[in-house]
């Protein structure tokens, strides 16, 4: 049985799960759907077409759904979508999609999302995700599954991050950062494979294989796409694999120091 405060105010037309908890002062649209298990603390607003799976947990003053930052929007039909299990700590604040995008911000299961975080339009994260205090996501950026942002850094709009890397906090990314690695600095650069979050997760002959690809891509002064394509041909190694595809992949570059041959 869901609770509800008699001080929330909840649209008809709102779908509300089973062991739903809406606290005082909320705000809940006709069109947003509610999952099981999910708790929604005092004076958050849940906006427009929002869709929120089971088990999340949403603490004070969040905005989730409200319209997109962007002039270009017009009333069109779009939505968020959030997953299971994520953490959505206070004032942070998630905009759908546009028409432009593809109408739909994505967010996938077992992400934090720390006090003040912003998801721009048409952003889409993955699973296991920390993004810490004020990180801020601007429109169409992408994050994979086990991603870090550190707190008080901007991300660039169609960023693309890939899985298990980690951006310092007070960085300022402006360019894609491949999985395995980790950038950090104003403006942000690689720094080096996550090793830390790798340790966490991968085995060590995975770890030592992906050091040598990186040493050759990003530290032997060789042209960057002809070297994946290069390591590609020769690994067996499939997070090698998913490292070179990426570099061949990205659209506004990879931020590293170019060595001189």
């Amino acid at each position: 049985m869901s609770k509800i405060s008699p001080h929330a105010i909840i649209e008809d037309g709102a779908v509300i799960g089973e062991n739903v908890e809406i606290g005082a002062f909320c705000f809940v649209s006709s069109q947003s759907i509610i999952g099981e298990g999910t708790t929604i603390a005092q004076n958050s607003c849940i906006y427009g077409k929002t869709t929120i799976g089971k088990n999340n947990k949403i603490f004070s003053h969040a905005v989730i759904g409200s319209i997109p930052q962007d002039l270009k929007f017009n009333g069109e039909d779009v939505e968020l979508i959030i997953g299971d299990n994520n953490t959505i700590r206070e004032f942070t604040l998630f905009n759908p999609g546009t028409k432009g995008g593809g109408g739909k911000t994505i967010v996938g299961n077992h992400n934090l999302f720390m006090g003040y975080v912003h998801l721009g339009h048409d952003v889409i994260i993955g699973n296991h995700c920390i993004l810490a205090n004020a990180a801020t996501l601007a429109g169409h950026v992408e994050l994979g599954d086990f991603v870090v942002i550190g707190g008080m850094t901007p991300i660039h709009q169609f960023i693309h991050i890939g899985d298990y890397a980690m951006v310092g906090g007070a960085s300022a990314l402006a360019q894609d950062v491949p999985p395995f690695c980790m950038a950090e600095g104003n403006r942000a650069s690689l720094r080096g494979l996550n090793l830390t979050g790798l340790r966490r997760k991968l085995e060590r002959d995975d770890i030592n294989a992906l050091k040598s690809a990186y040493r050759e891509l990003f530290e032997s002064g060789q042209p960057l796409k002809e070297t994946a394509s290069k390591i590609l041909e020769e690994t067996t190694n499939h997070y090698v694999n998913d490292l070179c595809d990426f570099v061949l992949k990205t659209k506004r570059g990879i931020p590293f120091e170019r060595k001189n041959i």
